[in-house]
């Protein structure tokens, strides 16, 4: 795909402050920073956005995230390298990703699992990543 315009956030005044300042506020609401980084990398799979899976990856790695977790990530339920909280998290962020897959988009107990390992200013900050890592993703 050919890109059509430049980058919205740096093309519109305070676009760019607004967004970081959203994350901050993502990463500073209670989830682990590993736990971010799993479901931005699930997230930017899902939506094709190689950029984001690169920099994700790398981002992770950088952190000290292991290689046969970050190969792992697409295939979290069969894999054996997450915790139930991890888990739940990447099942919530696939929930809010695909909104339009579904009459339910965040099914009952996607939401309930997810809350059972965070508090709700947890919850509330992987919700606003997830959605702002689809708003970098798009």
């Amino acid at each position: 795909m050919q890109r059509r315009i430049k980058n919205p956030a740096t093309l519109v005044p305070g676009a760019m402050e607004a967004i970081q300042a959203l994350i901050a506020a993502a990463q500073n609401a209670g989830a682990p920073s590993e736990v971010l980084q799993l479901v931005h990398l699930r997230a930017s799979q899902i939506n094709g956005c190689s950029l984001c899976v690169d920099f994700g990856v790398k981002h992770a790695r950088q952190a000290g995230e292991t290689d046969d977790r970050l190969f792992a990530v697409s295939a979290w339920r069969e894999a054996p390298y997450f915790s139930d909280a991890e888990r739940a998290a990447l099942a919530l962020a696939e929930a809010v990703t695909r909104l339009s897959d579904r009459s339910d988009p965040v099914p009952d107990n996607v939401w309930a699992e997810a809350a059972k390992h965070y508090d709700e200013r947890a919850l509330c900050g992987l919700v606003l990543w997830v959605a702002t890592t689809n708003l970098f993703n798009r």
